[in-house]
């Protein structure tokens, strides 16, 4: 469930910067949002996964 949702948050979060570009069509502007979007991935795909079972 936790991948689930993080996974949405991923696709509005890309659609409303998707959304940013295209009514302003910056340069840096779409390399800012390149990077945030490569960032938020990133962490999407290192920190939802599966967590150990911990005894504490």
């Amino acid at each position: 469930m936790n991948r689930f949702l993080a996974l949405f948050a991923f696709v509005v979060l890309a659609g409303f910067l998707g959304i940013l570009i295209m009514g302003v069509p910056s340069p840096d502007l779409i390399v800012i949002v390149l990077l945030t979007v490569g960032l938020v991935a990133y962490d999407m795909a290192t920190s939802s996964g599966k967590k150990p079972d911990s005894d504490a």
